[in-house]
């Protein structure tokens, strides 16, 4: 114990972030605190659970007739005449003996279809004195009162109608009041003084007077989505005006179990502290439905669509369905067809039938299979929290990172084992706070002893991280203890870049156009060294300086080093179109790379330290961006870059000294990927070699003829011009006996 304590102690700060954890998760679970995504978990947590243990049968004791596309093809668009429905009615009771129809359709004004208007205010004007007229109207009309031969029907059988409430939220002041509502289950007084959260309308939709008086009962068929639109849960009671109306599936269930009233049954908890609302239970004889705080109660989902029985309403119309698939069943009257709106987002399918949600819900309550989710859940969820939070403290401060991470996951396993234990005696408990609120405190816990206990290796690759990309920096953090500053020798590439004509591009600015200038161009340019494995090394001015191979090693640093350097000179191109826009001048650039053995490593005084590369290698590729003036080009590699990055085509540029320098280097144009070199670069380059082998052996008339051709057909001319420019020099000082073909730069 003591030891125990002695670890908490010392491990305070995150005994503290946990506490903090635990108090943010425990006010979620009271309701006193809502965590939006803690709620959306939890829907995809009980969805999920729901699919893993839904029965995937049929369940053969409620039939759907089905107003489909079939039956619409057949009998005509919807809504059909109400004598083509008192048909239907009375095709289920007296030719297939069913036990009892509900209809998921509202009736709420009068069926016009048949005429009837018309001929009696034709009786009641022109046609007023035609006796032989109004004798026929007289004889016709009992067949043309379709809503009376409906109520006909309805009122010789045992008939539940639907009806709907509107629950926006208002005050109702414009919602419709449509047909008329039937007689509430519980009035006023019943749950006066309770503290139940019933969802409340402000308007409604229901049937004409006609068919409430004579149909055995009605009820609403109102479904309120949760928040992310899934129907999970259906309210058994709406409350209107003071009073209580049921569902269309109580109101169904009371009817075939023959109960007259519905009792509410009120529990009291031990400790009443929260105002505890008590509604636990509608009792409708023995049959007992689970309700929460909101007198809603959890659909029991058999399955996806199609867990009933459907029937086309054409084949009831027509006698061809079979009977031993209606007898006795209760069947519900809806629609599936897609133009009818009645379908529904649900944890088993996103375009679900609204009645086979119904169907579902008589089902589950006549056989005993509906799920529970009372508030006293609330309670049961804090208590586990509490208990799991505490642990995940305790283990989190005084076990190390392995143990702990077994300790966290053997928890997320138990709770979820005994989630669903609970769930298979019919109690839905919440499981998604208490594995988050696990996982919240194991990630911090494992994010604290990261940060604390590696900020050594943090401090090592932050230095690195102003050179380098981030991405490059994560790959160092894997093993820190790998790279280091100190000085070392390492074939590394280089890269130079300048922006040609800087000077005069200056002048024609303002100080602060300059300076943005030049941050919208080495930003672009910046990150597509960055996109390259690149390490910038320094910015100078207009010019920057990378380099590759360092400090993280690069195999193919030669490879990515050209890559950048033609991706940037791409990149120019939006840039100065962005830069037209703006009223600014275009920006050229050089590009030198050069690879070779470079001094690579922190370097500099006391004073100021950077992490550079140095050496011959290094000032040959600033010589080689230099170059790129003197041959008309943008870019410039040396023979030993060429020789590691042979998938690139390559024009040799010359071969030369450059400043400095005693021994001569050949330098090259990179063109583009073998692959990508159409005929006309291939052609060109041919007799390009072929000239440069005559240029060198001082043939300067045939060298001078095809570099004329060369400057008149290429795409890149300005290089041939230069060579002409030599040839007519060498013509009147001719190169000295020994010379090798190699050219001398004296400039930088």
């Amino acid at each position: 114990m003591r030891k125990l304590i002695d670890g908490l102690k010392g491990n305070w700060v995150r005994v503290s972030l946990g506490a903090l954890v635990l108090v943010v998760f425990l006010l979620h679970a009271s309701t006193a605190v809502r965590l939006g995504f803690v709620d959306q978990m939890e829907n995809l947590a009980y969805d999920a659970h729901l699919e893993w243990t839904v029965p995937n049968t049929r369940d053969d004791s409620v039939v759907i007739v089905d107003i489909d596309e079939v039956s619409l093809r057949a009998e005509g668009r919807w809504p059909w005449p109400r004598a083509k429905l008192a048909q239907l009615v009375r095709r289920l009771f007296d030719d297939y003996q069913v036990r009892l129809v509900g209809f998921d359709i509202v009736f709420a004004e009068p069926d016009e279809s048949s005429g009837l208007k018309v001929l009696e205010s034709l009786a009641d004007a022109q046609l007023r004195d035609d006796t032989a007229y109004q004798a026929a109207l007289d004889e016709v009309r009992p067949s043309l009162d379709y809503d009376e031969i409906f109520a006909e029907a309805i009122g010789e059988y045992p008939v539940i109608l639907g009806y709907y409430f509107n629950i926006d939220a208002g005050d109702g002041s414009d919602t419709p009041r449509v047909g008329a509502l039937p007689e509430p289950v519980f009035g006023k007084s019943v749950f006066q003084g309770k503290n139940i959260q019933f969802i409340t309308a402000s308007g409604y939709g229901s049937n004409l007077a006609l068919f409430n008086d004579r149909a055995a009962g009605a009820g609403h068929f109102t479904q309120e989505p949760d928040r992310d639109g899934v129907v999970r849960r259906v309210p058994m009671l709406i409350k209107y005006d003071d009073a209580y109306y049921a569902s269309l599936s109580l109101e169904i269930v009371r009817r075939v179990l023959g109960v007259d009233d519905i009792v509410p049954r009120f529990e009291k908890p031990l400790f009443d502290t929260r105002g505890y609302p008590g509604l636990e239970w509608l009792m409708v004889g023995a049959a007992a439905i689970p309700v929460d705080h909101r007198a809603k109660t959890l659909v029991p989902f058999r399955g996806g669509q199609g867990s009933f029985e459907y029937v086309p309403a054409v084949q009831v119309l027509h006698k061809t369905a079979d009977k031993a698939s209606l007898a006795d069943k209760i069947v519900l009257i809806g629609t599936s067809a897609p133009g009818l709106l009645d379908l529904r987002a649900t944890p088993v399918g996103e375009a679900y039938p609204g009645v086979e949600v119904h169907a579902n819900l008589i089902a589950g309550i006549l056989n005993g299979t509906t799920l529970q989710a009372p508030a006293y859940t609330l309670g049961a969820e804090v208590v586990l929290l509490f208990i799991i939070g505490i642990g995940m403290i305790v283990a989190g401060s005084v076990l190390s990172p392995l143990y702990t991470t077994l300790f966290t996951v053997t928890g997320i396993i138990a709770y979820i084992v005994f989630n669903h234990i609970v769930w298979s005696n019919g109690v839905v408990l919440p499981v998604a706070s208490g594995i988050l609120m696990v996982l919240t405190m194991f990630l911090l816990h494992m994010s604290y002893g990261y940060f604390v206990e590696t900020r050594g290796k943090r401090q090592i690759t932050g230095l690195f991280g102003q050179y380098v990309p981030p991405e490059l920096v994560d790959e160092m953090a894997k093993a820190p203890t790998a790279y280091s500053l100190e000085a070392e020798s390492r074939e590394l590439t280089v890269l130079f870049s300048d922006v040609r004509g800087f000077t005069t591009l200056s002048e024609g600015l303002s100080p602060r156009d300059l300076s943005e200038l030049m941050n919208q161009f080495l930003t672009p340019m910046t990150a597509v060294i960055h996109r390259n494995r690149g390490t910038i090394d320094k910015y100078m001015g207009d010019a920057i300086m990378a380099f590759w191979g360092a400090p993280l090693s690069d195999a193919d640093h030669a490879r990515h080093a050209v890559e950048a350097g033609m991706a940037m000179l791409a990149g120019l191109e939006e840039i100065n179109h962005a830069f037209a826009e703006r009223g600014w001048p275009a920006v050229r650039i050089g590009v030198g790379i050069n690879t070779g053995l470079m001094s690579v490593g922190n370097m500099g005084s006391e004073f100021r330290m950077a992490y550079t590369v140095l050496g011959d290698a290094v000032n040959l590729g600033s010589r080689l961006e230099g170059l790129t003036k003197n041959y008309g080009v943008s870019i410039i590699c040396s023979e030993t870059t060429v020789a590691a990055v042979p998938e690139y085509a390559y024009r040799e540029l010359d071969r030369v000294r450059v400043k400095g320098k005693a021994q001569p280097v050949a330098i090259y144009e990179p063109l583009c990927r073998r692959e990508e070199l159409d005929a006309a670069w291939k052609k060109e380059l041919k007799l390009y070699h072929d000239t440069m082998r005559m240029y060198r052996m001082q043939e300067w008339d045939m060298a001078e003829l095809n570099l004329l051709n060369l400057k008149q057909t290429s795409r890149s001319p300005q290089l041939y011009e230069v060579y002409i420019e030599r040839i007519q020099h060498f013509r009147k000082e001719p190169p000295p006996g020994e010379w090798d073909g190699v050219f001398d730069h004296k400039t930088k």
